[in-house]
C-alpha cells in the first residue's frame, strides 16, 4: 500500500465543483489583485477567528513582516521566538530589521520554553513571536502575562494551527496580531502562496492594508514606503469556499490522530504527540518522537508510506544566521527534536486503513524489547517526556 503525507487531489476533487465555480466568477470579473473576493474572504476569516479584522497579504511570512513593520519594529531592535519553526519566522524578523532571539522549546508541546523567556528580555526586546506548531497554541497565558510585565508586543505565528484554540480562544486572537499561511499545503490552503493577518487593533489593520500596497492609502497616494503584499484574488475567492469546510477537516484529523495515538501508545522508544488541557489541536502536523529517526523513516518510505521532517536543522545552526554565533548546544531540546521528529501521514481524507499500514509498518521498527529503552517517571505529576531524558544524559 502506498500513503501518500499529504493528497492534495483528493481534497480538490470532493470540492470540485464549488472551487471551479468560484474561480470561474474571479476571472469574470477580472478581479486579480486583492479586490471583492479577498474582501469577501476577509470577512469570512475574521469571523471564523473571531476577531474584528482580517486583512488578506500574498504570504505567512509577509503577514509575520508587516505587523512588525506596522508595530514600528526594526534596526536595532530584537524579537524573541524559537529555532525550531520554519526559517520564515526569523527571515521576518531580519527583513523588519530586528535581531531575531531564541528561547528553546517546553520539551511536552515543542512550543516555546515559558520558563526561560524572561531570561531572554534585554532593553532591546520588542516583540515575542511564540509559534503553535504542528497545530498546538503555545501557552499563551503565560506568554502574554510576561510580554504585560516588559511592555513587549506578541505577535502569534498561528500559520501552523488555523483554527486551533487555548481556553476557547482562537489562534492568532491572542496577541496584537495573529499570522497565517495558506501555503497549499496547511489545513487551510490555497492553491498557491497566500497569507493573512488577523487583529482587534483599527490602526494596526489600516496600517497593515496599506503597507501590503505600495504604502497606498489611496490611488497613487502613497503614504509610507510599503511593498507588493496583496493577495491574488483567485486565491481569496478560493480560500473562501474551503474556509467553509476547515472545521469539518480539522475534526477529521482530530479523529486520525487519536486512532494514531491509540495504535501507537506502549510502543517501546517512542512518544507520540501530547496535547494541553486548555488546548484544542489541529494537527496540521501529526509528529511522533523517537532516538533511531533516520532508519525509521527510510523503512517507511521503502514500505510507501511518504513521512517528513518539521525542521532537520533548527535556524540558530542554518548558514543564514552563522552571524548569530550560536553553535550546538545552544539550544538542547530544539535540536534533539531536530534529530528525533518524524511526521507520519496526516490530512483530513487520510483512510483508517492507511493508518493502519502506517502503524503496522511502524512496529515492524519498534518491536517490543525486554527491556524497554524509555522508562516513564513522575516529575510533579506530569510524565517526564523521552526529550528530557535524552537531554539529561547527554
Amino acid at each position: 500500500m502506498k500513503v501518500p503525507f499529504i493528497d492534495l487531489k483528493a481534497q480538490y476533487v470532493s470540492i470540485k465543483n464549488d472551487i471551479e465555480e468560484a474561480v470561474a466568477q474571479a476571472i469574470d470579473s477580472c478581479a486579480f489583485a486583492g479586490g471583492p473576493f479577498v474582501e469577501k474572504f476577509e470577512k469570512s476569516f475574521a469571523q471564523f477567528c473571531g476577531c474584528e479584522y482580517a486583512i488578506g497579504v500574498g504570504s505567512g511570512t509577509e503577514a509575520i513582516w508587516l505587523s512588525l513593520l506596522a508595530l514600528g519594529i526594526g534596526r536595532g531592535d530584537e524579537v524573541i521566538t524559537v529555532p525550531n519553526s520554519f526559517i520564515a519566522t526569523a527571515e521576518a524578523i531580519s527583513f523588519s530589521g530586528a535581531k531575531p532571539v531564541f528561547v528553546d522549546i517546553d520539551e511536552t508541546t515543542c512550543n516555546i520554553d515559558v520558563r526561560q523567556l524572561v531570561k531572554a528580555i534585554t532593553p532591546n526586546t520588542k516583540a515575542i513571536i511564540p509559534v503553535h506548531l504542528y497545530g498546538q497554541m503555545s501557552d499563551m497565558d503565560q506568554i502574554i502575562n510576561i510580554a504585560n510585565q516588559h511592555d513587549l508586543f506578541v505577535i502569534e505565528d498561528a500559520c501552523q494551527a488555523h483554527g486551533a484554540t487555548y481556553r476557547d480562544q482562537k489562534a492568532g486572537t491572542m496577541g496584537v496580531t495573529g499570522c497565517f499561511s495558506f501555503y497549499p499545503g496547511k489545513n487551510l490552503g490555497a492553491y498557491g502562496d497566500a497569507g493573512a493577518v488577523v487583529t482587534n487593533d483599527a490602526n494596526l489593520a489600516q496600517i497593515i492594508r496599506y503597507l501590503r500596497d505600495h504604502g497606498q492609502t489611496a490611488k497613487y497616494e502613497h503614504k509610507a514606503v510599503g511593498w507588493n503584499a496583496r493577495m491574488d484574488g483567485i486565491q481569496g475567492a478560493i480560500l473562501d469556499v474551503k474556509l467553509k469546510h476547515l472545521a469539518s477537516w480539522n475534526y477529521a484529523r482530530g479523529l486520525h490522530a487519536a486512532y494514531y495515538n491509540r495504535q501507537l501508545e506502549g510502543l517501546d522508544g517512542i512518544r507520540i504527540p501530547e496535547k494541553l488541557s486548555a488546548n484544542s489541536h489541529v494537527y496540521h502536523i501529526y509528529s511522533i518522537f523517537l532516538e533511531n529517526r533516520d532508519d525509521v523513516m527510510e523503512h517507511l518510505i521503502s514500505k510507501g508510506v511518504h513521512c517528513g521532517i518539521h525542521y532537520p536543522i533548527p535556524i540558530h545552526l542554518q548558514p543564514a544566521y552563522r552571524q548569530l554565533n550560536l553553535a550546538k548546544g545552544s539550544f538542547p531540546r530544539a535540536e534533539l527534536n531536530s534529530q528525533m521528529q518524524l511526521s507520519l501521514p496526516m490530512y483530513p481524507e487520510l483512510k483508517e486503513e492507511q493508518i493502519a499500514y502506517v502503524v503496522k509498518t511502524l512496529e515492524a521498527c519498534l518491536m517490543p524489547k525486554s527491556k524497554p529503552v524509555y522508562i516513564s517517571k513522575k516529575t510533579h505529576h506530569e510524565p517526564q517526556s523521552i526529550l528530557d531524558k535524552v537531554v539529561a544524559t547527554r
